[in-house]
């Protein structure tokens, strides 16, 4: 505290102060000030005497506001960004603005870790789990007492829908976990926002149909039908049909990079740009039909699953595959990629599920013998594991640290089941089956607290529309999808090299050495003096538009040759009398 409070001085060693005396601190010394009223005007007069000092200072006083209360270390380890970059090691003083720069970064990333550990208490949910008494199991619960325990609200969420004539269905949820559509392999094709049980449109498209998934919004949404890829507004208008893409049976969307890529029954792998409507890329892959297919939400790479038990990586900056992992003996039949992209999961013919660390791709880090051959795989943003099973859904818990020996949730469907997908943000399991779709209650699987900036569920029209231009200004270019994208930010040594290099050679410029051989002519124009002519010319032809070039490429990367240019000597009326300097 730097100003001191009044305090009367009645207890000082000094008798000249009495009680009209406050003691302020200036200057770094505290004064006694005794302040008078003469004829309106008020006087101050300050005494300074080490003696005479209050027996307490106002400062040694435990203060009533101490300041922020300090932060747990567990909870600063939660969001911690890791250890930083240590400065003390740039002792260069060519460095220093550098070393200014770092130190002013690592303060910004220290100060927005503990902000957000500080704002952890303002999130108003937290997530829960279903726990069951001594010699009973979470798996023997049913969804009816599941219903029958909770709230109203939360009982209306889980629902079961009968659709026996278009099926075997797909499913696909918005990333906000608002809207759901739905599309039957005969052609039938609805959108509704399931919480609300509110309708969007429902149609039949009169063809197959192989997979569908929304775009960036709740408005878009991409169908793979028998030939050709369509796309479709929230009316069931058809707004594109993509002639380029064939015989699709397979759909993932890109959300960062406004990407949608498909695989089909001919081994292509497709990359769209849907805010452009150009096509990136088209891949062969040479692994025969896809027919299993997943994007790692952390990288942007495409995995493909094939029947020579291979899981292969993709990207659209690459016309071969940037890794293959040999994961089964045995065809592949799923994989599923955890929210944070750190594991995935791959599921055999041969009944093993297998858990794979994304960032090392070496071994395997879990294999599990399951009833039967699993169809298909559901991640939670809880790190739960949603495993299918011909009719049966198994639920699974801690499953990337070891904890499969029993399932979580246990659920019988009457169909088989042909598609999951965890609701974000919910505590809801979106099963599709040959004659329909159920919704189950998974205690404990959604994350309680959405980030509005991401992903929120209760967006208006005007909010959806910022949101969607925010999103395509923020466009990250597909160029920058790669198996590790902590080296975006690395120098590329020999790269770097090579081009500094070039630069060196530029300034230098040498002609290469031109062969040529004239082509025979009649009538004597073959000759060796004749063809000596038209060959020189032909070489000075060459070697001219070379030095043109270079000459040309050096100006726009702004190198100049360093000309020597001899001191000229002096020359004076005496001059001739020096003795000359033999060479």
């Amino acid at each position: 505290m730097e100003d001191s409070p009044s305090m009367q001085n009645s207890n000082t060693s000094g008798e000249s102060q009495g009680k009209d005396f406050k003691w302020q601190k200036r200057k770094g010394h505290w004064h006694a000030v005794k302040v008078e009223t003469k004829d309106g005007v008020k006087i101050k007069e300050f005494t300074h005497d080490p003696k005479s000092r209050p027996r307490k200072f106002p400062r040694d006083r435990p203060q009533k506001f101490p300041g922020r209360k300090p932060l747990d270390p567990s909870l600063q380890q939660k969001y911690s960004r890791g250890g930083g970059v240590e400065t003390s090691y740039v002792r260069n003083p060519k460095h220093r603005v550098m070393k200014n720069k770092l130190k002013k970064r690592e303060a910004k990333i220290k100060e927005a870790e503990e902000e957000t550990a500080r704002a952890e208490i303002l999130l108003t949910e937290s997530a829960g789990i279903m726990e069951t008494e001594e010699g009973s199991y979470t798996a023997n619960v049913t969804q009816r007492d599941i219903r029958n325990s909770v709230d109203i609200t939360t009982a209306a969420k889980g629902f079961e829908l009968v659709l026996k004539d278009f099926g075997p269905y797909k499913m696909h949820f918005t990333r906000n976990g608002r809207h759901l559509l739905l599309g039957g392999r005969k052609g039938h094709l609805a959108a509704f926002d399931w919480i609300t049980k509110k309708l969007h449109f429902e149609i039949n498209v009169m063809e197959s149909i192989h997979d569908i998934c929304w775009l960036h919004t709740e408005h878009m949404m991409a169908v793979a039908q028998k030939k050709w890829v369509y796309i479709y507004d929230n009316q069931g208008v058809e707004l594109h049909c993509l002639k380029k893409l064939a015989h699709v049976h397979k759909l993932e969307y890109l959300p960062y990079h406004f990407l949608l890529c498909t695989a089909g029954e001919t081994g292509f792998l497709n990359w769209l740009d849907i805010s452009l409507g150009q096509e990136l890329l088209t891949i062969q892959t040479g692994k025969g039909r896809l027919e299993v297919m997943r994007q790692n939400p952390y990288n942007a790479v495409i995995c493909c699953g094939h029947s020579n038990g291979t899981v292969t990586m993709w990207t659209p900056n690459e016309k071969e595959a940037v890794a293959s992992v040999l994961c089964h003996g045995s065809p592949v039949r799923a994989i599923e990629f955890d929210p944070a992209g750190r594991h995935f999961v791959t599921a055999g013919v041969n009944r093993e599920l297998k858990i794979w660390d994304a960032r090392n791709l070496g071994d395997c880090m879990y294999t599990y013998k399951i009833r039967m051959g699993a169809s298909t795989l559901a991640f939670s943003q809880k790190q739960m594991l949603a495993v299918g099973m011909g009719n049966v859904v198994e639920v699974y818990d801690r499953v990337t640290k070891g904890g499969f020996s029993w399932p979580y949730m246990h659920y019988d469907c009457k169909n088989s089941v042909t598609g999951m997908q965890y609701c974000p943000y919910e505590d809801i399991l979106g099963v599709s089956t040959y004659k329909g779709y159920s919704s189950l209650i998974i205690p404990g699987a959604g994350e309680p607290n959405f980030d509005a900036l991401e992903a929120n569920p209760y967006l208006s029209v005007s909010g959806r529309r910022e949101a969607e231009v925010k999103s395509l200004l923020g466009k990250v270019p597909y160029g920058l999808i790669t198996l590790d994208p902590s080296s975006i930010a690395q120098v590329d040594v020999p790269t770097l090299e090579e081009k500094l290099e070039a630069k060196k050679a530029l300034k230098y410029v040498r002609v290469p050495k031109v062969d040529v051989e004239p082509r025979y002519r009649m009538k004597g124009k073959s000759g060796s003096a004749q063809k000596f002519k038209r060959k020189q010319k032909t070489v000075d032809i060459k070697k001219r538009e070379y030095i043109r070039n270079a000459v040309i490429a050096r100006d726009e990367l702004g190198l100049k040759e360093e000309k020597q240019t001899k001191p000229k000597k002096s020359f004076g009326l005496l001059d001739r009398f020096h003795t000359k300097v033999q060479k």
